[in-house]
């Protein structure tokens, strides 16, 4: 039975190729040494993206000989991840590619040299120290999504928590950008080395987000007396210290049942340590993914940089980062995600790729992104956006392997849909030669998300909605309109559908109020109304 590890590897490699498992075709512990004594990269938040997108690209990248150093990746959190998911298996993970035609390819990915859990009551604290003050460090990479980098609460304050930690000065730091910015603040003592901080999180303009955060703990500190001006003008100084921005896309569900069962079929007896952390997903030795990937990053590196560029990754300017974002997040994927998400939990599917059998689904998202989105797309120049969207409707979300649900997606909608669909609004208002009342489709998923709050399905019956901090502010108003009553939908719908905050834009002054009301009146008429009228619809000429 073969288990994840390197005497393993180096003993049974042939045993793992039988089974169709790539392995590493370097010297991976001679990397390790190398990487350790001159660090390079190192990675903060080291969960499913980083195992299966980064550590992958440099993997490939020692695997083309364009690299000789491997990534040292960092958890600021006591979750257990770091002694759960990389100590077992000596830093090695095992890269499960989900393929369309429903077959896997396996791979055991060696770029991780070093696994630490931040903490300043161990020496762990002294060993980030010491790669933070080493001037072969190049550049900071993060995946800790987007609310690591929150600091303030609701009414624009630093969290109390927060304030109490950075009172305490640099030695005891818990918050991921305290910890990154007390970090810094070693380097600065110790040459003043240039350095890039590059956030991956998918978010738009998210260098920007992240260097708020640091000057912000930054300034805080300053303010205290607790560290100098000069550390303020270091970070400043956009020739020593960046923030580019960068847009990732990959999905990399939790671990499947589906892949571990094949996994335990050919004998990977690792496959058994399967563990589910209290407070977060399932950790596995292995992580399973999708083949699209696009990594497209603001070409700033002051210290240099290894040649991502060689196996994937598009190397711009800051103006290119934002056009692929925009191409992606309000157009070609992530509207017709929501659309799938709401729609999904209304006519009870339980997975994308399971929806996009479905020929009104289908036809759906084909309408939000080839002929409504299509119109105001942002054209990045390095990415076809034509190509891009059939790729995500044809492959990434019809892939069979991949086990992610319209419930998932469907977290947070009202944080989302000013972005995902808010923006087009915008621009069909703007622009002379398109007339917003000639939208459907973007209307009918606006009603249809109305329709999902009030809880119930189809079928007309209970189900629970996914998690979103707007929940109960909207439900108040939900849930005084009467099923197959749409006679007060307008009083109670209002109050919604003017919230600029939640889509960007007052519907009712930019004209599509009353059109989503009436959508809305048609998919509470009875059970089954959702499917007839998005059936209707998606079928008009």
């Amino acid at each position: 039975m073969l288990r994840l590890g390197k005497e393993e590897l180096k003993n049974k490699k042939d045993h793992f190729e039988k089974v169709d498992i790539k392995t590493p075709g370097y010297p991976f512990e001679k990397v390790w040494e190398a990487t350790k004594r001159e660090p390079v990269w190192l990675h903060i938040g080291g969960g499913n993206l980083f195992r299966a997108f980064h550590s992958v690209l440099q993997h490939h990248l020692i695997e083309l000989k364009e690299a000789d150093k491997g990534i040292i990746v960092v958890s600021t959190s006591n979750d257990g991840k770091i002694e759960k998911a990389y100590h077992p298996y000596d830093n090695l993970c095992l890269d499960v590619t989900m393929k369309v035609d429903g077959t896997l390819d396996m791979e055991v990915i060696a770029s991780v040299a070093e696994s630490i859990t931040a903490d300043p009551k161990t020496s762990s604290w002294k060993r980030l120290k010491e790669i933070f003050r080493n001037p072969s460090l190049q550049f900071i990479t993060l995946t800790i999504t987007e609310k690591g980098y929150n600091l303030k609460d609701i009414e624009g304050k630093i969290q109390g928590s927060i304030q109490q930690e950075i009172e305490q000065g640099l030695d005891n730091p818990k918050h991921t950008m305290v910890i990154l910015t007390a970090l810094l603040f070693e380097r600065y003592q110790n040459g003043k080395v240039p350095l890039a901080l590059v956030s991956t999180d998918n978010f738009s303009h998210n260098g920007d987000k992240l260097k708020e955060a640091v000057m912000t703990v930054a300034s805080m500190w300053k303010g205290m007396n607790t560290v100098d001006q000069g550390f303020i003008d270091y970070l400043n100084d956009e020739d020593v210290i960046t923030f580019p921005w960068s847009m990732i896309d990959k999905i990399t569900p939790h671990p499947s049942l589906v892949v571990q069962e094949k996994l335990k079929e050919i004998g990977f007896g690792s496959i058994d340590l399967i563990q589910t952390r209290k407070n977060g997903p399932t950790i596995a030795p292995f992580v399973n993914t999708e083949e699209s990937e696009y990594l497209v990053i603001e070409d700033s590196f002051p210290n240099g940089r290894p040649s991502l560029e060689k196996v994937g990754v598009y190397f711009t300017e800051r103006e290119v980062v934002d056009r692929v974002e925009r191409m992606k997040v309000c157009t070609c994927l992530n509207p017709l995600h929501t659309a799938l998400a709401i729609f999904g939990c209304l006519l009870n599917y339980t997975s994308i790729a399971a929806e996009m059998k479905d020929k009104d689904l289908k036809a759906l998202v084909e309408k939000i992104g080839y002929v409504e989105g299509m119109k105001v797309v942002v054209d990045p120049g390095i990415i076809d956006p034509r190509e891009f969207l059939k790729e995500v409707i044809e492959i990434r979300f019809s892939n069979p392997n991949n086990p992610d649900t319209p419930q998932r997606i469907a977290t947070d909608t009202s944080q989302k849909l000013s972005i995902r669909f808010g923006e087009t609004l915008k621009l069909y208002v703007e622009r002379d030669d398109l007339d917003v009342n000639n939208l459907t489709f973007i209307p009918l998923t606006i009603a249809a998300w109305c329709r999902y709050l009030m809880g119930i399905n189809d079928d007309g019956e209970v189900f629970t909605l996914s998690p979103d901090p707007l929940l109960e502010e909207v439900q108040q108003h939900i849930q005084k309109i009467e099923f197959g009553n749409p006679d007060s939908v307008h009083n109670h719908l209002k109050p919604i559908l003017t919230n600029a905050q939640i889509f960007g834009v007052d519907l009712y002054e930019i004209g599509l109020g009353e059109k989503v009301e009436e959508f809305f009146k048609l998919l509470i008429k009875a059970p089954g109304a959702v499917r007839t009228t998005l059936h209707n619809m998606v079928r008009m000429p």
